[in-house]
């Protein structure tokens, strides 16, 4: 993705914490609960990846990477034994006071690095038994199976909170009852830090992968959304956050010695539904 791309994420975000900042109070009140359950779509800024082992150091400039959506079935999306395999968004919030929230929500995201794109490599690489031994200095290199295999598709887990603000934007009457009927519509923004849990499925020059999660970084993120108030208690909300991941530690094999690192932009889509309640 284009840097005037999480540019225009960035305005968009401005654009509606002013726009919010001048409607009317919502009707969430101090001590009011929330829950949300969605999907999301997400996109990813081009990354340096760092690699580093016994054998090895070398990085891979600009890498591209992109989600991967899990085929839609009612089985996979609606079934609650699979409800963890697409990518998406479970959140619960509190009220602290009118219009104001604190909220832990996990951001279930697919990374997956583009298989085949032509990469450019700059280190060194010994003693591995691979075609790929010698010195790179900017060297255009496909990036194979063979070579490099790296995904986060059990889960670039961003295990976060974030404090958010609500507020009344317009009101649509959809009924001759009175008040009770209008379908009422609020902007949300806020912003939000956490940490990265991620499983990495990685194959490094045919070394063994690493096939548990770990503590590999932190991420940050600020969002706008807007939300749809059905009945009383239910909702319908889509959101888009922007944000920035930094992974310092990101395990590539079953040995503790290799290690990568990368950070990189995202921007990210989500349509959840919810329910709100009172104590």
């Amino acid at each position: 993705m284009s840097k005037s791309f999480f540019k225009l994420i960035l305005f968009l975000i401005l654009f509606f914490s002013f726009f919010d900042s001048n409607a009317q109070n919502s009707d969430y009140k101090k001590g009011d609960f929330y829950t949300y359950w969605g999907w999301n779509w997400s996109w990813y800024s081009k990354s340096d990846i760092h690699f580093k082992g016994d054998n090895y150091d070398f990085k891979i400039h600009k890498a591209k990477a992109q989600d991967r959506q899990s085929e839609f079935s009612v089985d996979t999306y609606l079934n609650p034994a699979n409800m963890t395999i697409p990518q998406y968004n479970f959140r619960f919030g509190y009220f602290i006071k009118k219009n104001v929230d604190i909220s832990f929500g996990i951001d279930h995201l697919k990374y997956v690095v583009e298989q085949n794109q032509i990469g450019r490599i700059s280190g060194f690489i010994n003693n591995t038994g691979t075609k790929y031994d010698g010195v790179y200095n900017n060297t255009l290199l496909p990036i194979s199976e063979d070579f490099l295999k790296l995904e986060y598709t059990d889960g670039l887990n961003y295990i976060n909170f974030e404090i958010r603000k609500h507020s009344s934007t317009f009101v649509l009457p959809i009924g001759a009852l009175g008040s009770k009927n209008n379908l009422k519509l609020k902007t949300i923004y806020g912003v939000g830090l956490g940490f990265m849990l991620p499983k990495t499925d990685s194959t490094l020059l045919n070394n063994e992968r690493n096939d548990n999660f770990y503590l590999s970084g932190y991420g940050l993120n600020s969002m706008v959304g807007l939300n749809v108030k059905l009945f009383k208690n239910f909702f319908f909300q889509t959101e888009l956050k922007g944000g920035y991941v930094s992974l310092p530690n990101i395990r590539t094999t079953s040995s503790k010695i290799d290690k990568a690192s990368q950070d990189f932009f995202y921007a990210q889509y989500n349509v959840v539904f919810g329910y709100s309640w009172q104590l």
